[in-house]
């Protein structure tokens, strides 16, 4: 039984008033004296509660419009591009129909095109960043594209930081160090070097977590690191395990492979004259929410670009950072070779190696006079001597010093 069935009966059949319906199932007076009425009029009708929508809509979106806004969110998703509600009203307003994104909305949504999306991050803990100036910050990356043959190739992109602008875009069978750098010297040809680079921590990128983060053991980059010292461009790389930090280049990937999933390519050339038709789009069509629906292109051209600074600057210095490779705990020191045929041990190896500093300083400012070896040596003031008789003199006695070679008496 309907809730307005039973407060119309609490009074038709039951005899209540209609205070104390109202108090009894906790509504209003005047809800049970309309139904009442109302039951009077119609009869059993006023059972079911009657729509609340309002008899006249002046301001209702015109079904025309509604048309227009549903035939352009087919016509871009059928091109794999960019259908959403922002993108749609910039393509309106430059049709002279002004409409606002929270106009859209409804009306994708009432027509079931809205796909409901799992909750996410929420967009107050993002740290956001932009370069201030064209050219400040060029991203780049490269992502794997599966032709209609099955063959795997890889795209390899280069966009602005601070206008979103696709400088370069080129597909390769494999993304190797001299593509990246051939890539970034096409783009600098074309619209100027950068003054910084952001990456990820890919080998064709930089080295520098190459050997398990300690690098090249030579101490040098990899051909693009060096090209980057070479001009002076600062190198960023992102942390590992990261990619937020290339949040726009991940993001440009998504919407390419939303455009390539429908136009399959059969062959590179193909899926090359694919990815310019793309770039095109993307450059002057297509409104960027984060330029304020303008295209990359006009933000791009709009303020001076910036430029690296010169390698011979005197206020910029390249610092070379080496790392000491240190033995494991785990794996023993190497075995030391054997010793020579006749070689007697010292009793003092720790003492060997150690110069004379007499004799060095003799040799250093007399460089042009060769001292006489001492058939005696200056015996050590720790080591004890020993006396015995000089068979020749019969009395005096002789200074006997171990020798170092052997340890005992006798001469050298």
């Amino acid at each position: 039984m309907a809730k307005y069935e039973v407060l119309i009966k609490a009074v038709t059949v039951q005899g209540l008033s209609y205070g104390e319906v109202a108090r009894r199932y906790g509504v209003s007076k005047t809800l049970v004296h309309k139904l009442h009425h109302r039951w009077l009029v119609e009869g059993d009708d006023a059972f079911e509660p009657r729509s609340r929508r309002p008899a006249s809509s002046p301001n209702r979106t015109p079904e025309s419009v509604r048309a227009r806004i549903l035939a352009l969110r087919d016509q871009l998703t059928g091109l794999g591009l960019d259908a959403g509600a922002d993108t749609i009203t910039e393509l309106l307003a430059r049709e002279q129909v002004t409409v606002s994104r929270v106009t859209v909305w409804p009306v994708l949504t009432a027509a079931g095109q809205i796909t409901p999306q799992p909750h996410k991050r929420p967009r107050s803990s993002w740290h956001r960043f932009t370069a201030d100036r064209p050219n400040e910050l060029w991203q780049s990356d490269f992502t794997h594209i599966t032709l209609s043959t099955g063959q795997d190739v890889e795209v390899t992109g280069w966009p602005d930081d601070h206008s979103r602008f696709l400088l370069h875009l080129s597909a390769h069978p494999r993304s190797t160090g001299t593509t990246v750098t051939d890539t970034f010297t096409t783009a600098a040809a074309e619209h100027g070097y950068p003054a910084a680079t952001l990456t990820d921590n890919g080998m064709v990128y930089t080295t520098r977590l190459a050997c398990g983060g300690r690098g090249r053991g030579d101490g040098t980059g990899n051909g693009f690191g060096t090209l980057l010292a070479t001009l002076g461009i600062t190198q960023k790389n992102g942390k590992p395990f990261k990619p937020t930090t290339q949040g726009k280049i991940e993001r440009l990937w998504q919407t390419l492979k939303r455009h390539t999933a429908t136009r399959p390519a059969a062959s590179l050339p193909d899926l090359q004259a694919t990815l310019d038709t793309f770039r095109e789009h993307y450059n002057h069509i297509r409104p960027h929410r984060a330029l304020g629906h303008k295209t990359p292109a006009f933000a791009y051209q709009l303020i001076p670009k910036a430029t690296p600074t010169p390698p011979d600057h005197p206020d910029t210095w390249r610092v070379r950072y080496d790392t000491h490779r240190q033995r494991r705990k785990d794996h023993p020191p190497p075995p030391r070779m054997p010793p020579a045929p006749g070689h007697r041990p010292s009793p003092h190896p720790h003492r060997d190696h150690l110069p004379d500093p007499q004799r060095q300083r003799h040799h250093h400012h007399h460089e042009h006079q060769r001292s006489p070896r001492r058939l005696h040596p200056r015996p050590h003031p720790q080591l004890p001597t020993q006396k015995r008789l000089n068979p020749q003199t019969g009395g005096s006695t002789v200074h006997d010093v171990p020798r170092h070679h052997n340890g005992g008496d006798g001469g050298i």
